[in-house]
């Protein structure tokens, strides 16, 4: 809401080069081995923001690529399963999810937009765009968007994440948007270093997927077991 609030308010007098980001500046998909977003929005490189017109910050495939979501055979599975409608009798009915409903999703989102094979960024809502790569879209195309997070009677969790599987798609870029890790570090940070070791979807010690979303209390300072994490950063 609140960045289809700013395109809409502020639709004839953008920024060149915008960034949306969450509030919080340590958050676990932060895409930072301190999970801080301060190094990321230092290091981001807006040449390559202007060169590419739209870049998710977020270079590690780790949730959202290469494959998340098979809009068609997601739906089709989602409607063939009884426990998912609430079939069977006593039994409770399987929790909705992102992929069961992305492809109605889509379709009242972008209608008359071909609904993709396979969609797939990596998470979580956090990118960089141009005002030139916005207008390609008229104002009327977002207060769309905005009004169907207002309508849809999808829960905010459900909804939420059907925009940060079409941000990518409404600004431009191909349903399947993961380019590789190293290429991404590179040219979205500056993060050339030859000595990382990459693969295709990560660079070793970039990023470690934690096993919960609350960072520890004291983070970054101590860690997941109260250690001194000797961190370094400024923290004002």
């Amino acid at each position: 809401m609140a960045y289809l609030t700013h395109i809409v308010d502020s639709y004839d007098a953008l920024a060149d080069t915008m960034v949306f980001f969450h509030a919080a500046r340590f958050a676990w998909h932060n895409d930072d081995p301190d999970y801080d977003a301060v190094p990321t929005l230092r290091r981001l490189r807006l040449d390559h923001v202007r060169r590419a017109g739209y870049v998710n910050l977020r270079c590690v495939w780790v949730i959202g690529c290469p494959d998340e979501i098979h809009p068609h055979l997601d739906a089709e599975e989602a409607a063939g399963d009884s426990s998912f409608n609430g079939g069977g009798g006593e039994e409770p009915k399987k929790e909705t999810t992102t992929k069961a409903i992305y492809k109605r999703a889509f379709e009242e989102l972008l209608p008359g937009t071909p609904v993709p094979d396979v969609v797939a960024v990596s998470c979580c809502s956090q990118f960089a765009v141009t005002r030139d790569t916005i207008r390609r879209r008229p104002r009327e195309d977002y207060v769309r968007f905005r009004d169907w997070l207002l309508q849809t009677p999808l829960t905010d969790d459900l909804s939420g994440r059907v925009m940060e599987f079409a941000w990518h798609i409404i600004f431009g870029k191909e349903s399947v948007h993961c380019p590789s890790a190293k290429s991404c570090y590179c040219d979205l940070w500056g993060l050339c270093n030859e000595t990382l070791t990459c693969n295709e979807g990560s660079c070793e010690g970039r990023y470690t997927l934690p096993a919960v979303a609350t960072l520890p209390d004291h983070w970054p300072l101590l860690g997941w077991q109260g250690e001194d994490r000797n961190f370094t950063g400024p923290l004002d």
